[in-house]
């Protein structure tokens, strides 16, 4: 089989695993594909990179393509995310200042209970509180967004600024930022250099947020489709790769080589076992599903997702609902999943669309081949999605 070069874009984050796990671990090759990986500076390169041509895949925040689907960005261009490339992974952390003064009033950094991490920010701030995000439309933004509506966080002032995630640690360093969300291990960078603590994973406000997406140009995926069957297939079995323990050592050992991360393999380790130290104190947290890339059908682009990512886009920008609710299904394709995969033994729900929100526990349901297992997927103040409400 001739090997065909794809050229895909990633920013160095520990969820970018699947893509170089596919090349280092034979997987691409296996399909008769090489990933030439380019690694990008920002959010906004790796988008700009796919839009105009320079690649043909990419690494997307998962509301990116979303986002552009609503013309928001500036940027337009008809993006499909085919699979979901990793869920969860991402941590909230506070500058050294405010976990002083949270400590000040008694609060005891559980990294569980958002509510509660709530009201002591909440007491903690004088005056505006300005977060870092990677990215205007990102998860990091959604899960902020939702959590402030929700909690004693509400009526303070704040302002959200876009870092990018190799530099947010700096950021807070420097008092550009006083929080942050960002994905690992650039949360536990701050902590190993005494910058700041970890407030809460993302995955305490919502527990099977899509994090990012594996995206290419629609109309690329319409004129190769064999060759992006190969390309998804590859990353999938990278992806089913990770899930083993026995690899995480191996993976974090690559992911960290100066090509990818060029961070020690233990911050990375933090983030693939689930166990993040979370202050300068040493305090640990062990988190269940910190981050997925295969369990619970963590793969697959329910459509469902990206209406509820749409319906806060259009919320925040003053877009009609139903119409966004439209664009953004359209954009997680589980049609193309299901067709390029059907034969490489994924699991394939047996529906497209899932009310978000309303898993408490691991839940058997139908599935193409027999039945698959579900992951909680709740939010931390027990509302529920329903995709067909919108």
């Amino acid at each position: 089989m001739k090997i065909v070069n794809v050229p895909v874009a990633y920013v160095p984050l520990v969820d970018a695993a699947p893509l170089i796990l596919a090349n280092e671990m034979g997987f691409a090759d296996a399909e008769g594909i090489a990933l030439d990986l380019v690694r990008a500076p920002s959010w906004s390169s790796v988008r700009d990179m796919l839009a105009f041509g320079r690649v043909d895949a990419a690494q997307l925040l998962s509301p990116v393509p979303v986002a552009m689907a609503l013309g928001l960005g500036g940027v337009r261009q008809d993006i499909s995310a085919v699979s979901v490339l990793s869920v969860n992974g991402n941590v909230i952390g506070v500058s050294r200042a405010l976990e002083d003064r949270m400590r000040a009033q008694g609060y005891v950094f559980d990294f569980r209970d958002p509510s509660a991490a709530a009201e002591a920010l909440a007491g903690a701030v004088d005056g505006k509180l300005v977060f870092g995000v990677p990215f205007p439309f990102s998860i990091h933004r959604s899960l902020l967004d939702y959590w402030i509506e929700a909690t004693a966080l509400a009526p303070i002032d704040y302002e959200v600024r876009t870092v990018p995630p190799p530099l947010m640690a700096q950021a807070l360093a420097d008092g550009d930022v006083d929080a942050f969300c960002v994905g690992e291990p650039w949360g536990s960078l701050a902590v190993e250099e005494g910058t700041g603590a970890l407030l809460l994973p993302g995955s305490a406000i919502w527990a099977f947020a899509p994090e990012k997406v594996l995206a290419v140009r629609t109309d690329w995926a319409e004129t190769e489709p064999h060759l992006l069957g190969r390309l998804m297939r590859a990353v999938w079995q990278a992806g089913r790769w990770l899930k083993d323990p026995e690899h995480r050592m191996s993976a974090s050992e690559i992911l960290s080589r100066p090509a990818y991360l060029d961070l020690p393999s233990e911050l990375i380790d933090r983030a693939l076992s689930g166990r993040l130290t979370i202050s300068g104190h040493g305090e640990q947290r062990e988190v269940p599903h910190f981050i997925e890339f295969h369990e619970g059908a963590a793969t697959f682009p329910w459509r469902s997702q990206a209406k509820w990512i749409g319906r806060g886009l259009a919320l925040r920008s003053g877009l009609d609902l139903a119409t966004a609710a439209a664009a953004s299904a359209r954009v997680f394709r589980s049609d193309i999943y299901r067709a390029q995969l059907k034969d490489s033994g994924a699991d394939l729900p047996g529906a497209s669309e899932k009310l978000e929100g309303s898993i408490r526990h691991e839940t058997a349901v139908a599935a193409q081949s027999g039945r698959l297992t579900l992951l909680p997927d709740a939010f931390f103040d027990g509302r529920i999605f329903d995709p067909l409400a919108e």
